[in-house]
């Protein structure tokens, strides 16, 4: 039930960012978010942030895409087949939305180039739905408490710091960040919440 409330308040939340960017009513939170976020630029900081923001990229979710095939088809894992069916139904949601509400990305503060549409973030959605993933397989591990802790926070932190360098790096509005991150949050908890019913392990 308490998952169940999770995806709902979620889902809310993006088609509250969704219904406010068509109404254009975003800008307020947009410039607030991206001028407290470059308050803290330098080059040391850009170098870090287009190094955290590669973790979220296609490029490296497809190499661990490749990689999770080659694990499931050594250890046989229902849960490792259901993550790279995530990280594919995270990716066509993105995609589908993007092709549909079609917002172009900020203009003049890239620091990056990105050739693909804005709405919603898509290195936000999929850092959410594989990291998320891994974090709910880490908690379900037998692995120690602290260790698994530890692993966890780091996690967590990653996910955090690829949507800031979104923002940071000028690709992404926040309201576009925000909508993923209540999107993919919403995909994670429907597909764990599914295993859990199936008792997939």
């Amino acid at each position: 039930m308490k998952r169940k409330k999770i995806i709902i308040i979620n889902l809310f939340i993006f088609l509250l960012f969704l219904i406010l960017y068509l109404l254009n009513k975003v800008h307020f939170i947009d410039r607030l978010f991206y001028q407290l976020i470059i308050t803290m630029k330098s080059n040391p900081i850009t170098i870090f942030m287009k190094c955290i923001t590669f973790f979220g990229s296609v490029k490296f979710i497809a190499f661990s895409f490749i990689l999770i095939l080659l694990l499931n088809f050594i250890l046989k894992k229902k849960s490792l087949t259901i993550l790279n069916i995530t990280i594919l139904i995270c990716s066509a949601i993105n995609y589908i939305i993007k092709i549909i509400i079609r917002r172009q990305r900020p203009i003049d503060i890239n620091l990056i180039i990105e050739d693909n549409y804005s709405f919603p973030s898509g290195h936000t959605m999929i850092a959410v739905c594989f990291y998320g993933f891994i974090i709910y397989l880490i908690k379900k591990s037998n692995i120690n408490k602290n260790l698994k802790k530890s692993l966890i926070s780091l996690l967590i932190i990653l996910i955090i710091l690829i949507m800031i360098s979104r923002i940071y790096l000028g690709v992404h509005y926040a309201s576009d960040v925000l909508a993923g991150l209540s999107l993919g949050i919403a995909i994670l908890f429907y597909i764990l919440d599914y295993m859990e019913r199936k008792h997939i392990k």
